[in-house]
């Protein structure tokens, strides 16, 4: 009876496919880096310029977007006899707070914040669109005035995940959840309430919204 040989790989051909192997796994993993300060940028670049359009509008009409009283009378688009607002669901009060829930409901001030800065061309959309911009996560973006234990406007981004919103605290404020100029929640009902967070650690696991002091 002859049998036959089978022939192995040597020391060299593994090595080379380990190698290999290497090279797609790191390839992969600095991939994944690069998604994640992708996200990471676009969430710091977005809470920027939320802030500069805020202050342009501010300084152009010496008003806060949302909280102008003059808006129905300021943009063409609300007199122009086409589906124009009634001036108390598109004027606010003026009196420099943009007031109401950060999911905004229609016609409260933190709904026309969106209206009056896309009426102003200060970003892109049309002056009768409140539709919130969602973030890098998929999450709603907001603004009000006050949130968790931070006095002043404040940006709101939802379903931050938490290891992002641990690497933002430790890049921006001080790490705790509780404290500081970003504070962060993980339900969404505390983020309107003047309340300290009930989280007192990012986890791993959970999503976050993460209010920004402007």
């Amino acid at each position: 009876m002859q049998f036959s040989k089978q022939k192995g790989f040597t020391l060299v051909e593994i090595a080379i496919v380990l190698v290999i192997v290497g090279l797609l796994i790191g390839g992969v993993l600095k991939g994944q880096e690069m998604i994640t300060n992708a996200k990471l940028k676009r969430i710091e670049s977005d809470n920027a310029g939320i802030a500069a359009a805020m202050f342009s509008y501010q300084d152009r009409y010496l008003q806060l977007p949302g909280d102008d009283d003059g808006a129905s009378a300021r943009f063409s688009l609300y007199t122009d006899g086409v589906n124009d607002p009634l001036p108390a669901d598109i004027n606010g009060n003026s009196d420099g707070s943009i007031t109401g829930l950060w999911v905004a409901a229609a016609d409260t001030e933190t709904a026309n914040f969106w209206k009056h800065l896309r009426a102003a061309g200060l970003i892109p959309g049309g002056g009768d669109d409140d539709t919130q911009p969602t973030n890098a996560y998929g999450g709603n973006i907001g603004l009000r005035d006050g949130s968790l234990l931070i006095a002043g406007h404040v940006t709101i981004f939802g379903s931050i995940e938490g290891p992002i919103a641990s690497i933002i605290e430790a890049r921006l404020d001080d790490s705790n959840p509780q404290t500081g100029r970003i504070q962060a929640s993980s339900t969404v009902a505390e983020m309107d309430a003047g309340a300290a967070s009930t989280d007192a650690a990012y986890v791993d696991s959970d999503r976050y919204f993460m209010a920004f002091r402007l």
